[in-house]
């Protein structure tokens, strides 16, 4: 680890991150699986950064009507 790094990834677990955005687990392994929403491997689960999933949210957002 690095010595004078103090900001830290914090990783969510696929399930974490289905409920986060009230959808299927198996949502979001197809999007991890496309490359929509980047993930990290570790043995056989994926993790899924806070920042990716704060990312594809806010790709996915649409905009309202201008007032």
């Amino acid at each position: 680890m690095s010595g004078g790094n103090s900001s830290r990834v914090t990783y969510l677990t696929v399930s974490d991150v289905a409920a986060c955005l009230n959808v299927s687990k198996m949502t979001i392994y197809r999007l991890v699986r496309s490359g929509a929403m980047p993930a990290a491997r570790f043995g056989r689960s994926f993790r899924v950064s806070e920042a990716a999933v704060d990312r594809y949210v806010h790709d996915a957002e649409i905009p309202g009507p201008e007032t």
